[in-house]
């Protein structure tokens, strides 16, 4: 049986990568195999990149170029062979994080965004996509808060990051099947009975 991909996704400061290595392991218990896994990165050339897209400036359309070049080598190295053993894949982040940031934080073409997304993976989506929604303020005061050298989409401003908010309100609407919103601003306890809850249903 093909494995289980499970995306967490967020604007910076909602506090989904902190569950991530706890659902996986939540997993393990039930007995499956998992991958824990990130992106831009998990692999030696995403790691690469990883690092310049963080820190280097760069052209919006280099910018997204490079997210799904570096996605392109995560899906053939990692994704798609543990998905075809049978094991499960927990992503910090995926192509709904292209969507957001750079279509609705710095305004890429909604089309330019279709032809990569149909291009680099039309076969492969996330069964399940957890987005941890946030009110902006509550989200900036945590990344403040964590006391950090902050990366360059860290640094943009609030229109910014409000924008890449709704990009990611407005994609869940549209896959509502598989995008499930998620109270950020709730206890950690109950954060995680709802995430149990929501992984059962969909995926178990």
């Amino acid at each position: 049986m093909r494995g289980k991909f499970i995306t967490f996704e967020g604007i910076d400061g909602a506090g989904k990568s902190s569950h991530v290595e706890w659902l996986a392991e939540w997993l393990r218990s039930r007995g499956l195999v998992v991958q824990v896994t990130r992106e831009p990165g998990g692999t030696v050339l995403g790691e690469k990149l990883r690092e310049m897209l963080l820190n280097d400036s760069m052209h919006l359309e280099t910018e997204t170029l490079l997210m799904f070049a570096a996605r392109r080598e995560h899906l053939a190295q990692l994704i798609e062979p543990a998905l075809a053993r049978g094991e499960w894949v927990v992503c910090d982040r995926f192509s709904d994080a292209t969507y957001a940031y750079q279509g609705g934080g710095r305004g890429l073409d909604r089309a330019k965004f279709q032809i990569l997304e149909r291009w680099v993976h039309e076969h492969v989506q996330p069964d399940l996509t957890l987005l941890f929604d946030l009110p902006l303020d509550v989200a900036r005061e945590r990344i403040v808060l964590a006391s950090r050298i902050l990366d360059r989409f860290e640094q943009e401003r609030a229109d910014f990051h409000e924008r890449v908010r709704q990009a990611y309100l407005e994609r869940a609407h549209a896959h509502p099947s598989r995008i499930q919103v998620i109270d950020a601003h709730n206890s950690l306890d109950n954060i995680r009975k709802r995430l149990e809850q929501i992984v059962i249903t969909n995926c178990l």
